[in-house]
């Protein structure tokens, strides 16, 4: 790993992430029925992008939050797994939790996803998931396209809140009757809008997977740098 100069962008979200919080977030999707099944659909969808991005054996996992994804990562006996977060607390739970038998394959550190702290061409791919969506502004999601470009040798699978669905619609519907204002951290973007924005940060859309088809926001891309 290389030093780099500190991030140039900081999205105050990022802030909440305290010890507690992270703790809170390694608990969140094993609470109740709904985040069970809905964890249960991320990870399915995450199979299917890591096949159809050719099983990459090196994969750069950020944010990898609490480690949600490390043993779904993990199912490729010969995968190496690097997990990294903007948060050091949530680094520290993950590798607290850390299932036994795969924490040898697994390294982890802080950074920013905006000035990833790894070489050129350092990894197969990048893994991330749920990031994309807090992002509102243009330039900073192009300014994070292109780290990742300049980070992996191959393949991008990210996920992020799309238009063309139900639950886009009813928020969008919420939205003009109760503005969010300076305070939203969750943005929509429209499927147009930011798959001309892969194109400029240097990437082709492989493929993309709905969470739920003309219902859900989330939807999963897989991506090629070219």
């Amino acid at each position: 790993m290389s030093a780099k100069k500190d991030a140039p962008i900081k999205l105050e979200f990022s802030n909440k992430y305290t010890r507690e919080h992270s703790q809170y977030y390694y608990e969140k999707h094993k609470r109740g029925i709904e985040p069970r099944l809905s964890h249960w659909r991320d990870v399915q969808l995450a199979r299917k992008a890591l096949k159809i991005a050719g099983e990459p054996k090196e994969v750069l996992d950020l944010p990898c939050g609490a480690g949600r994804f490390w043993p779904t990562l993990a199912e490729n006996p010969s995968r190496k797994i690097i997990g990294a977060d903007n948060s050091a607390d949530m680094v520290a739970v993950a590798l607290e939790n850390c299932p036994k038998e795969i924490a040898s394959r697994i390294t982890a550190f802080q950074t920013s996803a905006f000035a990833i702290d790894m070489q050129d061409n350092a990894v197969d791919s990048i893994f991330s998931m749920r990031l994309m969506h807090h992002i509102g502004q243009p330039d900073h999601r192009i300014a994070m396209l292109k780290e990742f470009h300049r980070v992996t040798r191959d393949t991008v699978i990210l996920s992020l809140w799309v238009d063309g669905n139900l639950k886009a619609y009813q928020r969008r519907k919420s939205e003009e009757r109760h503005p969010r204002g300076a305070n939203q951290n969750r943005f929509l973007i429209p499927a147009k809008v930011i798959e001309q924005e892969f194109v400029q940060a240097g990437f082709k859309v492989v493929n993309h997977l709905d969470f739920l088809p003309l219902y859900a926001m989330w939807r999963v891309y897989v991506l090629r740098k070219v």
